[in-house]
């Protein structure tokens, strides 16, 4: 009997890429090849958004791809940067390193579902609520490559940075920070917002131009701005709330 091969066949094809990057990046790992395995998360990276590019391209969305992907993730943006931070830093600490080191990916398996759940409902799709799981597992393993595995990064940072970026990453995923999706580069949206395609061209050259390194504090930006941005936005809310709870109770008197 033969099978037909529908649209849906390329991008699940990517999705299956992803997967098996993640699965190579947990095999350089336990075998301390951890720029390899680094390599491999950040591919899975690259899989990942050309299987969401390639579905929209063809119109092959559905909801078996979507749990794959998200199946996916799980293990290359979610077990694998885990399991990397483990073998890099987190194993001296022993039983208590592995509570650490789980952190990124239990709580980017509910970032996850939490997302499969509402993403029928999601009406903004300029925002993700929480921090996705792909640019945590590319912000800590960027900081493990080019900061915390240079000789000459200094030792004194080494502890709390591993410690700040696993929980910064790990929180941020579970919150109700709204993080900008990436827009499709247009005339339109360029005239829009020149300033931060400018900053997003200059941010891909530095990250070119510096083998990479640039790709952390990019990334930290992008993780920090979002957050005060977001906390700006609630202040702003809260106020205008209780002063227009003030002036309806204020008492007039003819």
């Amino acid at each position: 009997m033969k099978r037909r091969i529908t649209r849906s066949f390329v991008p699940n094809l990517l999705t299956i890429a992803n997967l098996f990057s993640g699965f190579a990046a947990i095999v350089y790992t336990s075998n301390g090849e951890f720029e390899r395995a680094a390599v491999f998360i950040l591919l899975g990276a690259f899989f990942d958004m050309m299987d969401g590019v390639m579905a929209r391209l063809i119109g092959a969305s559905s909801e078996f791809g979507g749990e794959l992907d998200s199946l996916c993730d799980v293990v290359t943006f979610g077990v694998a940067p885990s399991y990397l931070l483990y073998q890099v830093y987190f194993v001296a600490f022993l039983e208590a390193g592995i509570f650490f080191a789980a952190m990124p990916a239990i709580m980017g398996a509910l970032r996850l579902a939490r997302f499969n759940v509402q993403i029928s409902s999601l009406d903004d799709k300029k925002y993700f609520t929480g921090f996705p799981i792909p640019s945590s597992a590319i912000t800590i393993t960027a900081y493990l490559i080019y900061f915390h595995l240079d000789p000459s990064f200094n030792e004194l940072y080494k502890a709390p940075m591993a410690f700040i970026v696993t929980f910064l990453c790990s929180a941020a995923m579970v919150s109700n920070i709204k993080f900008r999706n990436l827009p499709r580069p247009s005339l339109s949206n360029i005239k829009k917002k020149p300033l931060f395609y400018l900053f997003l061209i200059a941010s891909v050259i530095a990250i070119i131009y510096t083998g990479g390194w640039f790709l952390f504090p990019f990334m930290m930006i992008y993780l920090i701005s979002s957050t005060i941005i977001h906390i700006v936005k609630l202040f702003r809310s809260d106020l205008l709330e209780n002063t227009l709870e003030e002036f309806s109770e204020t008492e007039y008197v003819d």
